[in-house]
């Protein structure tokens, strides 16, 4: 973990930025489709995350061999932010190697330690460790806003040769997560909401 940036310190609300790493960019199924909205509007999060004082927090996955050749080894120089991401304070960074950001990595405690009670869930990939990070963290207790136009992901091979693609998958994320786990929101309504609940803390 990465040692603290300031953060506004009454703020309840923390962005969780997952995986959002150029290891992507070295596997096979990277499809650069959507990339630069996806960027765009995980930018528009962070930017208005850091003028609203809220601490935004970096997770990086790292697993498999420690080998160069697989870009998710700390050896490879992969495991590292895109470099298309706003340059904003960062008030942590993890690093964790199950799906989970909260699995095994001292994040929770972080975020106790902070008054962290809610979390902005946004990164790579959709269905995979961003929807998994929110139900771990709706299970433990923390209200969650997912951000799915802030998350990217890639088309899947079905087992029967069927594609399943991003469209459909995000939608399942959202069907999946949607007033059990979560809140679906955009941009601006995941920041607004941070912004009405430091009102009312005030």
């Amino acid at each position: 973990m990465t040692a603290a940036t300031a953060f506004r310190p009454d703020a309840d609300t923390a962005v969780l930025l997952i995986d959002v790493q150029e290891s992507f960019r070295h596997r096979p199924y990277w499809d650069p489709a959507g990339f630069e909205a996806y960027m765009a509007r995980t930018n528009a999060l962070l930017t208005g995350a850091a003028a609203r004082g809220l601490p935004i927090v970096r997770i990086l996955h790292t697993d498999g061999p420690a080998t160069p050749d697989n870009p998710f080894s700390l050896v490879s120089g992969h495991v590292r932010p895109m470099a298309e991401l706003a340059n904003v304070p960062i008030a942590a960074e993890f690093l964790k190697r199950r799906h989970s950001a909260l699995a095994g990595t001292g994040l929770s405690i972080w975020l106790t330690e902070h008054g962290i009670r809610r979390l902005i869930v946004a990164g790579i990939r959709t269905e995979q460790c961003c929807e998994t990070t929110t139900r771990h963290a709706s299970d433990e207790g923390w209200t969650v806003d997912y951000v799915t136009e802030a998350t990217l992901t890639f088309p899947i091979r079905h087992a029967s040769g069927a594609v399943v693609g991003v469209d459909e998958l995000k939608l399942r994320t959202e069907v999946a997560l949607q007033d059990r786990f979560a809140q679906i929101v955009d941009v601006e309504a995941a920041l607004d909401r941070a912004t009405q609940r430091s009102a009312v803390a005030a």
